[in-house]
């Protein structure tokens, strides 16, 4: 069996933790991330070589990072970048090309990279590849709640391990959602599990112009400015005759906003739920709280509140409000705040910075470089740099001169010379860069060489 995850998402509905380009997959709210329990999740089914991530650009070397962390390396021709997002549809197709294109027919099953799932789910799932060779098989949760936030599935006649579909149902009001599990409908998990021959006869007779575009000869670009954007429910499942689903029993979450994460993790003896245990909660319950380490959250007779504090914003809210966290984003996006895309903390291929100091003619950042990594070659039109190392090694290149410098040494780069900055030890570097200048945002970067492929 193969394996395609979906990870792009836009990172609005846990915002301030989440953010456009770092989207709640990647978040480790324990040890491991949603996008990494995923990749551990499908290779209980598929080598390394058969798992194929469709994501963006900028969460490229997420998925590529995360994926080192756990121990594996994963093809970079398994990673598909799609050039602008189109809905599920797209994206499955593009995965399903490139498998078809590399190992011909193939059972490949569709998962998305940030819902948590129980392990023993993935031995359903491969019981079930005997009847995609006829059906295009979904995979439906068995309900613990009439719950607002998913579509339903409606099973009917069985047909060995699972059933066929009677109709998919939108998301109800509270109501109507008992009355679909009276009625015996599952919630829609967004997972499947398609052969290649069947998916691709199915797009052909419901979506032939997406069917004929990825057919085409063309490059992946100019095939997403033809296509539109649909999901996959709406473009195949609910139109196809040829539509399955299996039940699965098993603990599953797409954890879409604040209020499901609070279902799913760990509470005290008051029902709260924090990360810092220096907290203090006096006669409150019901509340889940994240901090970072160095603050302390207090709350005196609260209940049912979420309360998420970031180094650059504050969200509180009651948990019954949290899919409202969207419009906040929407809000900081239509004056073009910043803040809805990056944390002050930005994660790069070759580790991360953050932002201390702000202003519009300097900024103070600490660079975390990891080993055997190095930044592009670059060059600033408005800027200059200071760096003072604080811990392991720098290599610097200025203007065609290389050396180095240890702990406490500094070194001053003037706008305009061509300069790279890489850790050529076995720790981390970690610096602190001052930029001065009339411009200091992050498009004054002109880029000669760089290790990542980016332009």
């Amino acid at each position: 069996m193969k394996s395609i995850i979906l990870a792009g998402g836009s990172g609005t509905r846990l915002w301030p933790l989440s953010r456009e380009k770092y989207p709640k997959q990647f978040l480790k709210l324990t040890d491991k991330s949603l996008f990494q329990d995923t990749v551990l999740r499908c290779l209980e089914v598929s080598d390394i070589s058969e798992i194929f991530v469709v994501t963006n650009e900028s969460q490229k070397f997420f998925v590529i990072g995360q994926i080192e962390e756990l121990g594996y390396e994963i093809p970079l021709d398994n990673v598909l970048l799609e050039p602008i997002g189109k809905n599920t549809l797209p994206a499955i197709v593009y995965g399903m090309s490139r498998i078809e294109s590399e190992f011909g027919k193939s059972v490949v099953g569709i998962f998305s990279s940030d819902h948590i799932l129980d392990k023993n789910a993935m031995e359903t799932i491969r019981k079930t590849e005997e009847l995609a060779y006829e059906y295009l098989l979904t995979f439906g949760i068995a309900p613990t709640s009439p719950h607002t936030g998913y579509g339903y599935i409606k099973p009917t006649d069985s047909i060995g391990i699972g059933f066929k579909v009677s109709e998919f149902k939108e998301k109800p009001d509270t109501s109507t959602a008992r009355k679909y599990i009276e009625d015996g409908c599952l919630w829609n998990s967004g997972m499947f599990l398609f052969d290649t021959d069947v998916f691709f006869e199915e797009l052909e007779r419901h979506e032939p112009d997406i069917s004929a575009a990825f057919a085409s000869s063309e490059n992946i670009k100019d095939i997403y400015n033809k296509i539109p954007s649909v999901s996959i429910d709406y473009g195949i499942m609910e139109k196809s005759d040829r539509v399955a689903v299996v039940k699965i029993q098993e603990r599953w979450s797409d954890l879409g906003n604040f209020n499901a994460i609070y279902e799913e993790f760990e509470k005290d003896e008051n029902n709260n739920i924090v990360n810092n245990c220096d907290d203090v909660l006096i006669d409150s319950s019901g509340n889940l709280i994240y901090s970072k380490a160095d603050k302390i959250v207090s709350l005196i007779d609260i209940n049912d509140m979420i309360v998420v504090d970031t180094p650059d914003a504050l969200l509180v809210c009651p948990k019954s409000s949290s899919q409202k966290v969207k419009d906040v984003v929407s809000s900081l996006k239509s004056i073009n705040d910043e803040r809805a895309e990056l944390h002050q903390t930005v994660y790069r291929p070759w580790g991360s910075y953050t932002i201390l100091e702000n202003s519009q003619r300097h900024k103070i950042k600490n660079i975390i470089v990891l080993p055997q990594k190095k930044l592009s070659l670059q060059l600033h039109h408005h800027r200059s740099e200071h760096w003072v190392v604080v811990k392991g090694m720098a290599c610097v290149q200025v203007d065609g001169e290389q050396y180095f410098l240890r702990e406490g040494e500094s070194t001053f780069i003037k706008a305009g010379m061509k300069h790279r900055l890489s850790n050529p030890g076995k720790l981390p570097l970690e610096i602190i860069e001052v930029q001065l200048g009339e411009y200091v945002e992050e498009d004054d970067i002109i880029r000669f060489d760089d290790d990542y492929g980016r332009e």
